[in-house]
């Protein structure tokens, strides 16, 4: 009984592994002009909302702009060392939801305290690319500065992302960051290139048409603001991302991947964030 439980289970896997892989081959999803459009439309509004938070030191923050209540809470639970995560959604001036046709739009915001660190501390790391590759992988394999002006970055990172498949991109990215006083900063980081790459690690590796792939993520914009108080610094991250929608009869492959790779991937962001200014502070103690 339990031999033949074992060979079931290990051919229903099996099985979903080739189908997983035979289906990441032969289905490729088409990013349409108006998909486009609409997530231009959702960033621009979602923009406008966080340029008046900016300007604002007292309402920086998301956690910031909470009922009292509800801020108290999960400021004391950051500072306990927890991840505050709450999912967003931009609207028009009517309500009404804003769709992306052939698309899914995903948009998460993620806090965390680093207690003891100063805000040098935490912008040096952010702002360190040469090395994100050893503060966020396995997500990132690789990672590389191509130039800066000043304040302005240009960056490239490989990305390997897993949930069912693994897929993997190479991705580029505008970044400016900008100082409000010296005690709050913020950085908007947007995608000006995403392909993804096909048998990734192996000789005959190469990139898909740019938008004529897999629509594992088309486009990534994230909105950095850092603020040094009460004895460290804040870490927000407000992450807006499009993907292909998810077609009939691959929803138990593609499902997951769409919809919950966004989450996990902001919040372990963040927590690597967190980790990675932690070990620099205590080799700094040592020395």
């Amino acid at each position: 009984m339990r031999r033949s439980l074992f060979i079931t289970t290990f051919l229903a896997l099996l099985e979903a592994g080739l189908l997983a892989a035979q289906a990441q081959d032969v289905m490729s999803a088409d990013l349409k002009p108006q998909t486009v459009q609409a997530f231009s439309r959702y960033v621009s509004l979602t923009e406008a909302r966080i340029e008046r938070q900016v300007a604002d030191p007292r309402n920086f923050l998301y956690v910031d702009q909470l009922p009292e209540s509800r801020r108290s809470q999960v400021l004391a639970e950051l500072k306990q060392g927890r991840i505050f995560m709450d999912r967003l959604e931009t609207r028009d001036a009517f309500g009404s939801e804003l769709e992306a046709p052939g698309g899914l739009i995903h948009h998460w915001v993620g806090d965390v305290f680093i207690p003891g660190a100063s805000l040098q501390q935490a912008l040096d790391l952010v702002e360190d690319y040469d090395h994100h590759q050893d503060v966020y992988k396995p997500e990132v394999v690789r990672s590389r500065l191509v130039s800066r002006e000043r304040n302005d970055f240009k960056i490239f990172y490989r990305l390997v992302k897993h949930k069912v498949i693994t897929v993997t991109l190479d991705t580029e990215h505008d970044v400016r960051y900008t100082r409000v006083d010296d005690s709050h900063w913020y950085s908007r980081s947007v995608s000006t290139r995403i392909a993804e790459v096909a048998d990734a690690g192996e000789p005959r590796e190469r990139e898909k048409p740019v938008g004529h792939d897999g629509g594992f993520l088309w486009r990534l914009n994230s909105y950095w603001r850092f603020v040094e108080r009460d004895g460290g610094v804040y870490v927000e991250c407000e992450s807006i991302s499009l993907t292909r929608d998810i077609p009939t009869g691959l929803g138990w492959m593609i499902g997951p991947f769409v919809t919950s790779i966004p989450k996990e991937s902001l919040e372990r962001t963040l927590v690597s964030t967190r980790s990675a200014v932690l070990a620099k502070i205590a080799v700094a103690r040592t020395q």
